[in-house]
């Protein structure tokens, strides 16, 4: 199962999210689902919803048990992990899962995105479109 996360600010909008689905998609394949941080999940409903993909809600505060590859100064000192996307990515995908690569930036630099594989426990997080 793979599942892309997703890191992003406050302003960024659907179609950053979307390239960037797109890139990792032709990089790695298709996805099986969409995952997002609790608080941030509605833009990325919107992308599953768009794409007919379900999204699951990763709890805020299981961010930093994640361990990433990316060390992002500024997400560690935001959220307490090196980056949400690989973070996000890894939660959703279940125990074991590994990630495929690094985040990916979106052109504007207002979305991340990571790709993981692995076993997915969605039904225990909230899953949703």
């Amino acid at each position: 199962m793979c599942v892309v996360g997703f890191g992003f600010r406050r302003a960024a909008r659907l179609a950053s999210l979307a390239d960037l689905l797109a890139q990792l998609e032709a990089r790695y394949g298709p996805v099986d689902r969409l995952a997002a941080a609790a608080s941030k999940q509605a833009l990325v409903q919107a992308l599953g919803r768009e794409r007919g993909m379900a999204v699951i809600a990763v709890a805020d505060e299981a961010l930093p048990s994640a361990v990433t590859l990316t060390h992002s100064r500024h997400s560690l000192e935001a959220r307490g992990t090196g980056s949400v996307a690989e973070a996000v990515a890894l939660l959703a995908a279940g125990p074991g899962a590994e990630l495929l690569g690094p985040r990916l930036i979106s052109a504007d630099r207002m979305a991340t995105a990571a790709v993981a594989r692995g076993a997915l426990r969605g039904a225990l997080r909230g899953e949703g479109a």
